[in-house]
């Protein structure tokens, strides 16, 4: 019969294998993924051909997950033969769904019912002219401001005033504050509900009015910073979209093909009357 010490020792050589086997497990891992990933730090540049002209993109690596997600979709060759079925002059062109494969467009190509993603918001990411973003449902469906698994848009904008872009500051705090708010009345709904505790209308606003107290003393409002300020009345852009909607990357050449996309002739739901296809789309170098 082995001694207690005996046991015991055999009891921790036999964890400490475990967790040697866990550590080579987790190591090959972070090796395969290392070997996938770009080499060096430079971002992700992908080029897009359209019937336009070619349109050059850089996606940022601090988001990630619409990084990663966008170069999926582009190696997989979903975008080619996709429309841009929303054109907006002066606001974006926006492209991702897949019925716009048939011609003509369908009226109802808008919908955003594919997967999402979760949002990656991050101050010095803005909607300056040229910026690539994800679109998505509106807050009274999702709160939790998730992207589009597969729409994107890329911003033309216009320029700004200083006075204006004072409002467009008020505005996005106002559209930061009521998603918020909607997401912690959701949560504190759903917990209640899971936890089979009752809580009144009048409870959840009082939890959700607190937990968005919080948020306000730690976090601050929102501010355009001097050198968005400065893009936005020089470059131009959409302001009032910043803090609620992902940016993900930038057009690095090929403005002038966004502005003439964005000038189309369209119908009474921004549908161009002429249609405007992703040719060819690849990851390529800078």
């Amino acid at each position: 019969m082995l001694s207690v010490s005996q046991n015991v020792i055999n009891q921790i050589s036999l964890f400490m294998n475990k967790i040697f086997l866990r550590l080579l497990s987790l190591s090959t891992f972070l090796f395969f993924i290392s070997c996938s990933a770009p080499a060096g730090n430079e971002n992700t540049v992908v080029l897009m051909k359209t019937n336009f002209g070619d349109i050059k993109l850089k996606l940022y690596d601090d988001t990630p997950l619409h990084r990663d997600n966008f170069v999926k979709l582009v190696n997989s060759g979903f975008y080619e033969g996709i429309s841009f079925h929303r054109v907006i002059e002066d606001f974006m062109i926006q492209a991702g769904d897949p019925s716009t494969r048939s011609v003509p467009i369908d009226e109802s190509a808008d919908s955003l019912n594919t997967y999402t993603v979760p949002s990656e918001f991050l101050k010095h990411h803005f909607h300056k002219k040229g910026a690539l973003a994800a679109a998505r449902e509106g807050n009274d469906i999702n709160p939790e401001m998730r992207s589009s698994g597969t729409h994107f848009y890329i911003v033309q904008g216009k320029t700004f005033t200083d006075a204006e872009l004072d409002q467009a500051e008020q505005q996005i705090n106002s559209n930061v504050r009521q998603a918020l708010f909607n997401k912690y009345i959701r949560h504190y709904t759903d917990s209640a509900i899971q936890s089979g505790i009752e809580l009144s209308e009048g409870e959840i606003q009082e939890k959700a009015s607190e937990k968005m107290f919080d948020f306000l003393t730690a976090d601050g409002f929102y501010k355009i910073s001097d050198d968005q300020r400065e893009a936005y009345k020089t470059l131009g852009g959409v302001p009032r979209l910043d803090g609620t909607y992902t940016v993900f990357g930038e057009v690095i050449s090929g403005l002038d093909v966004v502005d003439k996309i964005a000038s189309v002739e369209t119908n009474q739901y921004d549908k161009p009357l002429n249609d405007i296809k992703i040719l060819k789309i690849k990851i390529v170098k800078k």
